[in-house]
């Protein structure tokens, strides 16, 4: 008798104001506590600033901010991603990190025009899972062609050795 081959996707969960999403464990590199971000000028808003990490300075994200909702203190479960988004590291602060999992292929559908007030574009679905919806990210869209230019160059910065 053959096994059943089911196609699945394996995500990191992640909150953001009360949502659960979730992004490819491929697109991931890294998961960090919140430590010390340098601020810089003339930036766009959700723009936090960069990080050092191990010598390479990050650019990072508030997904909160990016997405449009409303700002919140970094508490002790706050975490930055470290994702891989077009060929970049990049940094999204999210509110916490909950889990890894693996989802079946069938239990994703394609995401709808608006869903948690973020644009169709952001989005790679909505999983299905029990009793519960995972918005799916696609790390890809997030940012524009433009904003990708505008971090490659706050990530040209020096910042000093990380204390």
């Amino acid at each position: 008798m053959e096994g059943i081959f089911v196609k699945e996707r394996q995500l990191v969960v992640f909150k953001l104001h009360n949502e659960e999403f979730g992004v490819e464990i491929t697109d991931v590199r890294e998961i960090v506590k919140v430590s010390h971000i340098t601020r810089l000028p003339h930036v766009a808003s959700y723009i936090e600033g960069v990080t050092n990490l191990r010598g390479e300075v990050i650019p990072v994200i508030s997904l909160r901010k990016r997405f449009g909702l409303a700002a919140q203190e970094n508490t002790q479960d706050t975490r930055i991603i470290m994702l891989e988004v077009n060929d970049n590291m990049v940094g999204f602060i999210v509110d916490s990190v909950t889990e890894t999992l693996r989802l079946p292929e069938d239990a994703i559908e394609p995401p709808p025009s608006n869903i948690a007030g973020l644009k169709a574009e952001y989005l790679a679905g909505v999983g299905k899972l029990d009793n519960r919806l995972l918005i799916l990210l696609e790390v890809d869209k997030i940012l524009t062609s433009e904003e990708h230019i505008q971090l490659q160059t706050v990530s040209d910065h020096d910042l000093p050795e990380a204390e």
